[in-house]
């Protein structure tokens, strides 16, 4: 989580930040193998040298990245938890609880389907 840390810092509100803090560091206890990144200003999880999934933050709420292959497999669940979305990312606000088992297939599929893939973001 180290490498967050100053990502984290530099968030303006205290829950923001603990919420954000609380996703990131379930992944990574979860995920132990992914490694941590920040690219573009945002935190990111990768498996060997491929991106898996990233965040962003705005006023109202978190956005997480899985790109957009991922986002069109999950897009009913993502609609079913009650999240707004987009072509590749999804959005979580602030006041949302954040639906943990989603997540967590959502970053199973993408370390399955990116297995063999050799570059950052598929083709």
């Amino acid at each position: 989580m180290e490498t967050f840390a100053d990502y984290l810092a530099g968030m303006e509100k205290e829950e923001h930040r603990m919420k954000l803090k609380e996703v990131l560091s379930w992944i990574k206890r979860g995920f132990p193998n992914l490694e941590t990144r920040i690219a573009w200003n945002q935190p990111m999880f990768t498996d060997h040298g491929t991106f898996i999934l990233g965040f962003s933050v705005s006023k109202q709420h978190f956005a997480i990245a899985p790109e957009a292959k991922t986002m069109a497999a999950f897009s009913d669940e993502i609609a079913a938890s009650g999240y707004s979305q987009g072509a590749q990312i999804f959005r979580i606000k602030w006041t949302d609880p954040v639906d943990h088992a989603l997540l967590e297939r959502i970053i199973r599929y993408n370390i399955e389907d990116k297995k063999e893939c050799q570059t950052f973001w598929r083709k």
